[in-house]
């Protein structure tokens, strides 16, 4: 018997979701007898939606919609982020959990998918709102969260201090102090070195191998990066320190473009100084979107999803595209890079150093034993490309796109998983 659609989606627009639907649609093929249960990855396992009522620094009080979805819990309990955008959707939070069950599983950290959202700009709130914001929003999603049954982490418009001010709030309702329940949080509450740049250096990580396995050298190749947040920034510094060339750089505040280098630590600088990219003295303006189609030789989008599309997919100009944001390619734009020979090393692993860093904490905090960020960084890297390679191994043996390749390696360990745990009751 066929399994309903949604209901709680439009049939008209799945947004990201649709996405994520139609990714797993085409590994489905390659599922073998496992495919018996691939229905589990369609569907979410837990939704809860929250209202966050909080009073405002005027003596207002203003509420926002927030969200926690576990997608999977197959293989661990569920890890994922918590974003902070005003377009944040039940759809795209459903994805982003969607994708970390994919996302855990081809790197073989022992965790499920999970994801969180407030539909919030939180550049439009003081410090203070954006506390009491978080631990009103801990405080709602409380009945899923823990260190055995939901780890969130930091995701778009939040970072060390609202993972902070979550551990605390989570520790206060329950009576002690629990590290182990949010992970990319201060270093002096039980954070892990390292963690801050694991997810840029996981990028840097699957460049490097593309390289290696297409042949090219990175000293001296030309890098553009869209966004510089986090992820973006962490990429371009450690690009940058293995001479690779930064031609090109954007954020909301616009893009800056130099082909002969651009250096992202003075460009941190400028940023921290102005607020943005524009305006920086070095290099010259450039509108936002043509980040993508400058010519280099690797190209990081590492900002939102669904900015590499079918209409501008057939200007992009790069050799590899290294996914750093979640979900920016679409289907369509999939197919046309393949068709152009660019090749594309999917979200799904290449952006995974945040979430095995993170799986570094978790551990950390259990045993309450911290590692060096040598011994950090040398663990990161060697799982990073063993993923990498079992995905290269599984794209040449069944001649399919890297993407394909890492749903096939993801979606059997956790169909695999699910098949030996069976049905309750």
């Amino acid at each position: 018997m066929r399994s309903e659609p949604l209901s709680y989606l439009s049939s008209e627009n799945n947004g990201p979701w649709e996405i994520y639907l139609e990714q797993v649609e085409r590994v489905t093929p390659y599922l073998g007898k496992l495919a018996y249960w691939v229905e589990d990855l369609k569907r979410p396992k837990r939704i809860l939606v929250v209202d966050i009522p909080i009073r405002m620094d005027d003596g207002s009080v203003a509420h926002f919609e927030g969200y926690r979805v576990h997608h999977n819990t197959f293989r661990g309990p569920a890890k994922g982020g918590v974003r902070y955008h005003p377009d944040v959707t039940l759809s795209e939070v459903m994805a982003l959990a969607a994708w970390m069950t994919i996302k855990n599983a081809a790197v073989g950290v022992p965790y499920g998918g999970g994801k969180g959202g407030i539909r919030v700009d939180p550049r439009k709130l003081s410090t203070g709102e954006i506390e009491r914001l978080t631990r009103r929003y801990t405080s709602e999603i409380g009945v899923l969260i823990g260190p055995h049954k939901d780890i969130p982490a930091p995701d778009v418009g939040t970072g060390e201090r609202e993972m902070g001010w979550m551990m605390d709030t989570y520790s206060m309702n329950i009576g002690h102090t629990t590290p182990g329940v949010v992970t990319g949080k201060p270093i002096q509450v039980g954070g892990s070195l390292g963690r801050r740049d694991a997810t840029g250096r996981g990028v840097f990580v699957a460049a490097a191998v593309a390289a290696q396995k297409l042949g090219m050298d990175l000293e001296g190749a030309r890098v553009a990066i869209q966004g510089f947040g986090n992820v973006g920034n962490a990429a371009a510094r450690i690009f940058h320190d293995h001479k690779a060339r930064v031609v090109a750089v954007s954020d909301v505040t616009g893009a800056v473009y130099n082909e002969a280098g651009i250096d992202p630590y003075d460009l941190t600088q400028h940023v921290q100084a102005t607020g943005g990219v524009r305006g920086y003295p070095k290099a010259e303006p450039i509108p936002a979107m043509d980040v993508l189609t400058v010519p280099c030789e690797f190209l990081v989008p590492a900002a939102l999803e669904k900015q590499i599309t079918e209409a501008n997919a057939w200007k992009v100009q790069c050799k590899v595209v290294v996914e750093g944001a979640n979900g920016p390619t679409t289907p369509a734009a999939d197919d046309i890079l393949a068709e152009r020979g660019i090749l594309v090393v999917p979200d799904v692993v290449a952006n995974a150093g945040g979430v095995t860093v993170s799986y570094f904490e978790w551990v950390q905090d259990f045993n309450s034993y911290f590692w060096t960020e040598a011994e950090i960084n040398q663990r990161l890297e060697q799982i990073m490309r063993n993923a990498l390679e079992a995905v290269w191994q599984v794209h040449e043996e069944r001649k399919v796109s890297l993407r394909t390749a890492t749903y096939i390696v993801a979606a059997t360990r956790v169909l695999e998983a699910r098949a030996l745990l069976g049905l309750y009751p």
